[in-house]
């Protein structure tokens, strides 16, 4: 009796692989057939969802197509997805046993990005000239097809012109409004900036001041000071330890640089996009100036402060099209609340890949993470300025 129980389980057993290794050669003979049609990934859409001082949310729409009359289900589907930029990871996920009805359907991600990592996006973005390539990348993958299918690649540029602000034609006039002399001393002709150096803990822009001495006597220029604002956030001050001398009747090229902080850009990028990706670039410059005349001594004299706006547009979606929608994920797996988009900070997951990206969600199925590339990490040392032309700046930024 016992044979005959093992032989029946056994005959059980070969008929049930018979007929999955059946149902696997029917599956492919129709897909290869075009009976059973292959799901397709259509479009992924992207949104900043929420940030505060620690993170950010991105929710992401991956739109799967699926041809058949009824749902996909045969082996089930993985779904994945990663945004880039500049080649750093700011968004990733992966979904597997996927469910895809007939038609299009909207599988919904939710990432968190650490902001502590935007210090070595933000040296990427400088070191390229300001520029940003966004790059998105999905595909599906049926285990049962043995084949993935991707979406159509999408890739943009964003670009920024944050040095620009330190240039200016207009010509500002250098008052002391003191009574032993005639205004104006001076005059600041213009102004130019370019990127200096650009790492992992600063962020320098060599400044340059055109000045011109209406005076018939020479009118030295003991110190030039300066303070950098984004969105209200100080981002850098200091003052320069080198004298110049403006001849009378003449003009002087005089050279600073300017120091920000890198490390500060993760406290920019919360007020950046709490603005609706807007930021407003402000430049304080003053002079210290001894007229030596009349016993009038030095004298500190701000100049009007250069203004400029900064805005992006990281996903192309501001325009209030698919990109911008609101879609509520389903299932993320986490039971920390996510942060809202209002500047009061609330609470987030804590990251713990200690990569770029604080952690992917899944629905119904399980979660990837992908490590960030370091190659814009790395501190660099930074050269000592020295005296032989380039005003010594001396970095008071506390």
């Amino acid at each position: 009796m016992s044979g005959a129980r093992s032989w029946l389980t056994a005959s059980k057993r070969r008929l049930a692989v018979v007929a999955v290794v059946g149902l696997l050669v029917l599956v492919g003979g129709a897909v290869v057939a075009g009976i059973l049609g292959a799901p397709s990934v259509t479009g992924v859409d992207n949104r900043f969802a929420g940030v505060n001082e620690t993170t950010t949310v991105i929710e992401s729409d991956l739109a799967v197509r699926n041809p058949n009359p009824l749902g996909v289900t045969l082996g089930g589907l993985t779904a994945d997805y990663r945004v880039t930029m500049n080649g750093i990871a700011i968004a990733n996920g992966t979904k597997s046993g996927v469910t895809v009805a007939r038609g299009t359907d909207a599988l919904p991600f939710t990432t968190f990005l650490d902001n502590e990592r935007i210090p070595a996006w933000w040296v990427s973005h400088v070191n390229a000239g300001e520029r940003t390539t966004l790059r998105v990348d999905a595909d599906v993958h049926s285990s049962l097809l043995g084949a993935s299918f991707g979406a159509p690649e999408v890739e943009r540029e964003v670009e920024t012109n944050v040095v620009g602000a330190f240039n200016s034609t207009e010509r500002r006039p250098v008052n002391l409004s003191l009574p032993v002399v005639s205004d104006p001393v001076l005059y600041v002709e213009e102004t130019s900036g370019e990127w200096g150096t650009v790492d992992a803990n600063r962020t320098e822009v060599e400044t340059d001041f055109v000045v011109s001495n209406p005076k018939p006597y020479p009118v030295p220029i003991a110190e030039i000071g300066y303070e950098i604002r984004m969105n209200g956030i100080r981002m850098g001050q200091g003052t320069t330890a080198r004298e110049y001398v403006i001849p009378p009747g003449g003009e002087r090229r005089v050279e600073a640089t300017t120091v920000m902080r890198t490390a500060r850009f993760d406290e920019w990028w919360v007020s950046h996009l709490e603005r609706d990706q807007r930021t407003t670039l402000e430049i304080d410059f003053y002079l210290v100036v001894d007229p030596q005349t009349g016993g009038a001594g030095s004298a500190r004299v701000p100049l009007d402060t250069l203004t400029q706006t900064v805005e992006t547009d990281i996903f192309g979606n501001k325009d209030g099209t698919a990109g911008s929608r609101e879609t509520t994920p389903t299932g993320d797996g986490t039971a920390t609340p996510a942060p809202t988009a209002s500047p009061t900070p609330t609470p987030t997951p804590t990251p713990t890949d200690d990569g770029l990206l604080g952690g992917g969600s899944t629905d119904g199925g399980t979660s990837t993470q992908t490590s960030t590339p370091s190659g814009n990490e790395t501190a660099t040392e930074t050269p000592t300025p020295t005296d032989d032309g380039i005003l010594l700046a001396v970095d008071r930024d506390g």
